[in-house]
């Protein structure tokens, strides 16, 4: 039986995580993401009430080393975003999974999470990317 409430978090090969509760997912960036980035000084999250689908451009973040795209890990609708961010950028960098989460979504598909990584495999697939 699916159940909707779950705060299993889920990952994308792009380095996003979601943890959906009640039908809203919180996203961000995860841990191997910001460490690869590094010191993290600017996030430009999306706009609430933007509609966005699975795999769109929804913000952006720059480090002293790079910038890096953010995209949506489903489609819905943008319920709120991390204010905090564009004051304490660095959030995503000392709590990217909790306190560094990017904004919240209220998901139009919950069939789009079940195409989505659990934390093995997510494991996995960053051990693949250090290895290359």
């Amino acid at each position: 039986m699916a159940n909707t409430s779950l705060k299993a978090k889920k990952y994308t090969a792009d380095h996003e995580w979601i943890s959906v509760e009640n039908g809203v997912g919180t996203f961000g960036i995860t841990d191997f993401a910001q460490k690869a980035l590094g010191d993290v000084v600017f996030v430009e999250t999306p706009a609430v009430g933007d509609e966005v689908k699975k795999e769109d451009q929804v913000g952006a973040i720059e480090s002293v080393k790079a910038a890096s795209d953010i995209y949506s890990p489903v489609s819905g609708k943008i319920t709120d975003v991390n204010e905090q961010l564009s004051d304490e950028p660095s959030l995503i960098n000392s709590s990217p999974e909790q306190d560094g989460w990017l904004a919240k979504i209220e998901i139009s598909d919950n069939s789009e999470l079940e195409g989505l990584m659990d934390e093995a495999a997510y494991a996995a697939h960053c051990e693949a990317a250090e290895e290359h």
